[in-house]
């Protein structure tokens, strides 16, 4: 069993465990699952005064650092480093962030294009098992924010999806 998925059993959060082939990114974790990416939640941690903070987006789609500002309310966020990831985070594995806020102690924000799915999934801290859960009950359990945090497409740049 994961920290991951004794966390949410210990919490009585209902959730689907699904192992799979490793990916090491969440385009990949879709592709691997043969589902959607915009179903999968991508978890980016950023650092802010006193810490961190996680914001879940579809897979699709790439964080927007003004949108992020203005939702922790600090001009100085950035994204966290690979270095303080591992140092902070020993047991999760680079690109398989949980949006777990209440397990790694930073508050979650959620793009409003998240509850658009009925479930969404989403890497365990490690890059051969993902979860799967009902959005409700994610934003319940997590308490999350949920706010615009996407960069959305432009006419003249196409190249946001990449």
């Amino acid at each position: 069993m994961s920290q991951v998925t004794e966390h949410l059993e210990t919490r009585g959060v209902p959730f689907e465990p699904i192992a799979h082939q490793q990916s090491y990114t969440s385009i990949a974790e879709a592709r691997t699952l043969g589902i959607d990416a915009s179903e999968v939640l991508k978890t980016v941690a950023v650092r802010v005064a006193g810490g961190y903070a996680l914001m879940g987006v579809p897979a699709t789609c790439r964080l927007d650092m003004h949108l992020v500002q203005a939702a922790v309310g600090d001009r100085h966020v950035r994204l966290a480093t690979e270095e303080e990831l591992l140092r902070d985070f020993p047991d999760v594995e680079l690109g398989a962030l949980p949006p777990l806020g209440s397990l790694l102690g930073a508050p979650l924000y959620l793009d409003q294009e998240v509850l658009q799915h009925e479930r969404v999934v989403f890497a365990a801290g490690s890059q051969t098992q993902s979860i799967q859960i009902r959005t409700a009950d994610l934003v319940q359990h997590e308490q999350a924010t949920t706010v615009p945090l996407i960069k959305h497409a432009d006419e003249n740049h196409k190249d946001w999806l990449r």
